[in-house]
């Protein structure tokens, strides 16, 4: 009877531990952590110190950006208007620009230990605390995911690395809890790019917070948006959807796939929109899933890892000069995938071997890679090749 005891005992502390979600928020948050760990941020110094290629060409070219400047002068608003595609435009390029610059700042101080520049990171960010209370217009949903990831990359380097002191980082922190956080944290119908972008900025945000409950609630949605997202063959005949859209006929989903009626393996729900807007769903998916491996959880050895391989090697392949074939969006690709390579390709071809030859080719043809100018930045000098 003992013997069965501690075999139930046994299966029941396996089964709790099999229950437990593999994305679940840490029992204690890393610091820096997100989106670029301390590891991964001491190797890149370790190379640009060396001198050593492709991170100095990287450093060099984030260096003589205007993000870089230490003249910058930050431009908050309380209110930030973006209509659709940013028209009007009342403050959305200021905010996101900030944003970056204050990343940028942020990154800069780390790899030289420049006081100036991590000071201009906290001008920056204490600019924008001191004012903005909302977002408004039809984007303000996207405007608030876009800038809301970048403040939280800024913040986690200057808040757990700069020994200068930081007086107004509590200001800082209930701005992100009170005038972003609740724009993004339930997600958008919109095309797939919005909610990642959100859901990134949301998990950002959480982990600065060190907010368990948010962190949570994001990452579910995450992994659901990126199920609905990237296309497998072993999703059946039909892409996965967004239970919540209702998008429960044929006819509707390939309407909401931009009319491709076609599905194969990394096929993106904005394929056939363009893949400037696929770029930013897949940064996004990458971004989540490289703070979430900072944090302890390993997303890359799920479907998000296998739906990010593949739909950077299926969008890399078109890019770089493929030609179309008639089934996929009529014959014709709008091109421009942008920035985003460098995270995937490092955690799923350096760091787990996995081939992605087209993604490679398309990686190194970009080095060093820039910014968007919207929400990615310096990926070749953060996590070009980095081992961290």
């Amino acid at each position: 009877m003992r013997r069965t005891a501690l075999f139930a005992a046994a299966a029941a502390l396996v089964a709790g531990v099999l229950a437990w979600p593999a994305d679940a928020a840490p029992t204690a948050f890393v610091h820096p952590g997100v989106t670029v760990s301390r590891g991964q941020l001491d190797f890149t110094r370790s190379k640009v110190d060396a001198g050593a290629q492709p991170w100095k060409g990287a450093f060099d070219r984030m260096m003589a950006s205007r993000y870089a400047d230490l003249n910058r002068t930050p431009k908050p608003r309380a209110v930030v208007e973006c209509g659709s595609y940013s028209n009007p435009n009342h403050g959305c390029t200021d905010e996101r620009e900030d944003a970056t610059a204050a990343y940028t700042q942020a990154l800069a101080w780390y790899l030289t230990r420049d006081e100036r520049h991590a000071k201009k990171a906290i001008e920056l960010m204490d600019a924008w605390s001191a004012v903005i209370r909302d977002h408004t217009n039809s984007n303000a949903p996207l405007q608030t995911g876009w800038a809301g990831s970048s403040w939280p990359r800024a913040a986690e380097i200057i808040k757990h690395t700069y020994t200068g002191g930081w007086a107004n980082s509590g200001r800082f922190a209930t701005m992100l809890r009170t005038v972003y956080l609740p724009e993004i944290i339930n997600g958008s119908h919109s095309n797939g790019n919005w909610e990642l972008s959100m859901m990134e900025a949301a998990v950002g945000i959480s982990v600065f917070l060190e907010d368990k409950a948010s962190y949570d609630k994001a990452m579910a949605k995450f992994r659901t948006r990126t199920a609905a997202y990237v296309y497998l063959s072993s999703d059946g005949s039909l892409p996965k959807t967004v239970p919540s859209q209702n998008l429960d006929t044929r006819d509707k989903i390939v309407r909401y796939w931009q009319g491709q009626s076609t599905f194969v393996t990394g096929l993106t729900q904005e394929t056939c929109r363009d893949l400037t807007h696929t770029g930013y769903g897949i940064s996004a998916i990458s971004h989540v899933a490289e703070t979430s491996r900072i944090q302890g959880q390993d997303l890359y050895g799920t479907d998000v890892g296998e739906r990010l391989r593949h739909a950077l090697g299926f969008q890399a392949k078109y890019e770089l000069g493929a030609a179309v074939p008639g089934w996929l969006c009529g014959g014709s690709l709008h091109l421009g995938l942008g920035p985003v390579t460098e995270v995937g390709h490092n955690a799923l071809a350096n760091r787990l071997g996995q081939a992605m030859t087209n993604t490679e080719a398309l990686t190194e043809r970009n080095r060093p890679a820039g910014s968007n100018n919207l929400f990615v930045a310096w990926e070749t000098l953060t996590h070009g090749d980095n081992p961290g």
